[in-house]
């Protein structure tokens, strides 16, 4: 092991465990987004559905308000991690724009571990779509959380009608669009950081490769079509 993985990051944090963190969290953020579509799709289903789920997490009270710290908490922490180490990386290797560039004796540059001639687009662009997923994040809280749009309230009933708040939403094409080249960076995020996150954590052997790499492809379609299916049923007007 390099003398560069044992150094120490702020906070007394080793290379290899802020890895193992990135890692770990990422992993529950493709679990927390794959609660939240399930949720969401709900609105395909007859009846209130929807509203009852959104209605039952609000409930949930000062609950709710630990959840959404927590995960704020992962969230950050993975993103603030994945940019010291990129940033670390960038500054030992001269190479600012790839996520975890290595120069090897050869000269040939490697990416997490994979030639760069034969990286995917996914892997050389982690840090991109992570940005793009961050920024979209912001406008997702903005767009139907702190201050959604279109709330309109349920007849005899002081709760927003969210069914009719999505709806209404995504009946703007514009910001349909916005969120389905959000959705296509989170599953490109997704692709190449579910198996990558297998690999730092030493999930993926001779054995269990294929299977790992198979993971990603799957997580990130389903996801993807998952989340893009419903702007896009909402602008069909199948919803």
């Amino acid at each position: 092991m390099s003398s560069n993985s044992n150094n120490s990051l702020p906070g007394g944090i080793t290379t290899v465990g802020a890895k193992m963190l990135v890692a770990l969290t990422g992993i529950a953020l493709i679990l927390f987004v794959i609660a939240h579509m399930l949720g969401n799709l709900q609105i395909f289903l007859a009846g209130e559905q929807l509203n009852e789920y959104a209605h039952k997490l609000k409930s949930m009270g000062p609950l709710l308000w630990v959840a959404r710290i927590g995960l704020l908490s992962v969230f950050l922490t993975h993103i603030s991690l994945t940019l010291v180490l990129t940033r670390r990386n960038a500054k030992a290797r001269g190479n600012l724009t790839s996520p975890e560039p290595q120069i090897r004796i050869t000269g040939e540059r490697y990416i997490n571990g994979y030639s760069y001639k034969t990286a995917t687009t996914a892997s050389r662009f982690m840090i991109h779509t992570g940005i793009v997923i961050f920024l979209f994040v912001i406008y997702h809280l903005m767009h139907f959380t702190i201050s959604p749009e279109h709330p309109t309230p349920m007849p005899a009933d002081s709760l927003i009608d969210v069914k009719k708040m999505v709806i209404d939403g995504f009946s703007n094409s514009i910001i349909s669009g916005v969120y389905i080249l959000a959705q296509l960076a989170l599953a490109g995020h997704i692709y190449h950081g579910a198996s990558s996150a297998l690999q730092t954590l030493g999930l993926r052997t001779d054995s269990t490769k294929f299977g790992v790499s198979k993971l990603g492809i799957l997580l990130a379609t389903l996801i993807g079509i998952g989340n893009i299916s419903i702007p896009v049923c909402v602008m069909a007007n199948i919803i």
